[in-house]
């Protein structure tokens, strides 16, 4: 079975990520820059939380805070849950499903190596049912 580390392969190992300082409104620019949908929060080299768009969304707008005057430690997702590379796909997609996320940090010694979305994993289960389905075409032509 096929573990994180398959889908960390194939991503840029450039982790995005910012103080708990950052105001609300640099992280929304970067993650506009970067095309991203959610930021790490990292403290000294350790994972403290993570900012989604759904953060954004639920603690800004409808609390009707300011993204100028908000550090992104007030409405962050404080202490993520976090996988490893050698955690399972199917595991993976069970958790998101369970508890309503789209982005698992991955951790490994208590650094942050990459994070996956739920847009990779099912990219991979597709890409992997892709190859079985082209395998059995092909056996069954010879």
């Amino acid at each position: 079975m096929k573990t994180v580390k398959h889908i960390l392969q194939g991503k840029s190992s450039v982790i995005h990520a910012v103080s708990q300082n950052t105001l609300v409104l640099d992280a929304l620019q970067m993650m506009m820059e970067k095309n991203i949908s959610a930021l790490l929060i990292v403290e000294n080299d350790a994972l403290v939380g993570i900012f989604t768009e759904r953060d954004y969304a639920r603690k800004i707008i409808l609390q009707g805070k300011s993204s100028k005057d908000t550090p992104i430690h007030v409405v962050m997702t404080h202490n993520p849950r976090t996988i490893t590379t050698e955690e399972k796909i199917e595991s993976c997609m069970e958790l998101m499903t369970t508890n309503h996320f789209r982005h698992l940090p991955v951790v490994e010694n208590d650094i942050v190596i990459g994070i996956i979305s739920i847009g990779d994993l099912v990219k991979h289960i597709i890409d992997d049912q892709r190859q079985t389905i082209d395998q059995l075409q092909s056996y069954i032509s010879s």
